[in-house]
């Protein structure tokens, strides 16, 4: 007997499976069961949810000392598939070398995958807690460097996350 079927005859089913009724009782029972559970409402807005430090919201820049971590390096831009962020870059007489000049995502693009934050070699775009993102048009959701800082402080759980799980 050769593989094909061997695999044939393993695979064949009883009669109970093929008519289904056994897995149908069971997915009634299951739905029965579940039915007379508590159920989980939240009363939202009355009632906020506060996400985990592993939540995936909006990205930010990190704001550290009155100025953004981020170097221009564009590593950002370059890994997010949405192309959703622009980043140009601007020298800086300061002790690092560059800063951006633009920073802007645009969050209709944006798909919240993260790459952005895992790439950062300055930890300065993460993805916050916020998940409340409305816009009156499609200009006002194109976030510009101003708009998308946010001082460490409000940050410091995912950062602790990311340094945890990096």
């Amino acid at each position: 007997m050769n593989i094909n079927t061997e695999n044939i005859e393993k695979n064949r089913m009883t009669f109970w499976e093929k008519i289904y009724l056994p897995e149908i009782a069971r997915g009634l029972g299951l739905t029965l069961k579940r039915m007379f559970r508590q159920k989980m409402t939240r009363q939202y807005p009355e009632e906020r949810w506060e996400p985990l430090g592993s939540y995936r919201g909006r990205p930010v820049l990190v704001e550290e000392g009155g100025k953004e971590r981020c170097v221009a390096c564009g590593l950002c831009s370059r890994v997010c598939p949405a192309l959703a962020i622009e980043v140009q870059a601007a020298e800086t007489p300061d002790d690092k070398e560059r800063f951006p000049a633009k920073f802007e995502i645009n969050m209709l693009r944006c798909i919240y995958c993260g790459f952005c934050e895992e790439v950062c070699p300055e930890e300065a775009i993460v993805m916050s807690k916020d998940y409340e993102l409305v816009f009156a048009s499609q200009e006002s959701a194109i976030m510009n460097k101003e708009q998308l800082l946010v001082p460490i402080a409000q940050l410091q759980d995912r950062l602790e996350f990311l340094r945890r799980y990096k």
